[in-house]
């Protein structure tokens, strides 16, 4: 079977087509990223802008064409946190809708975490405990759980575009906005105190997690060789965090040219990354370009052979 996912963020707007085999081996064949901000001003306004939906809805229209010719038999659409934040997701949908012929699928912050972690872990060989850290644009989920099952995971309302918008508001941020954000993201994290990270593998996923391993490893392009499965220490996501702190964003931009739409935020990730591996206990994560697609994928590998298994829960404990 082969299905096609798009991931519609905060921030991008994520493509995976992929070939799924019997034995539940997802095979990857075109990747794409657009960054059209979708989610610009959703935590102060509440709303998505006419103009951040018209660009996202252009991404959607080129994506359908990209679709195409791959015979693709399902294609899911799914919208995160900027979409669920919304008080218009409806005109959103519509409009996506009456573009592309596509339909959104909202899914709630807990789904996000859920299906995130089982297309994180789908990566990583040979794993049988695993911590999945999804830093979006508008929200952060944490998932905690062993090869399929969860233990725990929640979502928490910190992301690189709103901790940006809310706190770091000069460019270079000043020191106690870096305070006041910082403080934001640890009181979301008192969230996840009672958390079984203990024997666990940490696995960072999204465009925080992949740009800072490009940064670190000093890659001007993007080359998902080098990101898969790429080990990224404590002390260097502190290092990234404390040198670009310091950085006015057009600096930022010419570091890499991944750095293109991320370089205003890209601090914001960077804290956060750091804040969760800290309070977790982690002194490295593995990054994975796996996320909520590649989970996604895997669920329609599911429905086929399942049909009306629409979503799992986590086991107790």
């Amino acid at each position: 079977m082969t299905v096609a996912v798009v991931d519609i963020g905060t921030n991008t707007i994520l493509l995976l087509v992929a070939r799924l085999r019997p034995d539940g081996t997802l095979v990857p064949i075109r990747h794409e990223q657009r960054i059209p901000r979708l989610g610009q001003g959703v935590d102060s306004r509440g709303a998505l802008h006419a103009e951040s939906i018209q660009r996202a809805v252009e991404v959607l229209r080129e994506y359908r064409s990209l679709i195409e010719p791959w015979g693709v038999e399902r294609t899911v659409l799914c919208g995160t946190s900027a979409v669920r934040d919304a008080s218009n997701r409806a005109e959103f949908i519509d409009r996506v809708k009456e573009a592309t012929g596509f339909t959104v699928e909202v899914l709630s912050g807990e789904e996000e975490a859920l299906w995130t972690y089982r297309g994180a872990v789908s990566g990583v060989p040979g794993i049988t405990r695993g911590t999945v850290i999804d830093i979006g644009g508008g929200s952060t989920e944490i998932s905690v759980g062993d090869r399929t099952v969860l233990r725990a995971k929640v979502s928490l309302n910190i992301g690189s575009v709103r901790l940006t918008e809310r706190f770091l508001r000069h460019d270079p941020p000043l020191p106690r906005e870096i305070a006041e954000a910082r403080e934001a993201v640890t009181r979301e994290l008192a969230a996840t105190r009672d958390f079984p990270f203990g024997g666990s593998i940490a696995i960072a996923v999204a465009g925080t997690a992949t740009t800072l391993s490009l940064l670190a490893q000093g890659l001007k392009a993007f080359d998902i060789r080098a990101v898969t499965n790429s080990p990224l220490s404590y002390d260097t996501v502190e290092h990234l965090f404390r040198t670009l702190r310091q950085m006015p964003s057009a600096m930022i931009r010419e570091m890499s040219e991944v750095m293109e739409g991320r370089a205003d935020i890209i601090t914001a990730g960077a804290m956060i990354l750091r804040e969760v591996m800290r309070h977790s206990g982690f002194d490295e994560v593995v990054v994975s370009e796996r996320g909520v697609r590649y989970g996604l994928a895997l669920r329609e590998l599911q429905r086929s052979r399942s049909p009306g298994v629409v979503s799992e829960k986590p086991a107790p404990g």
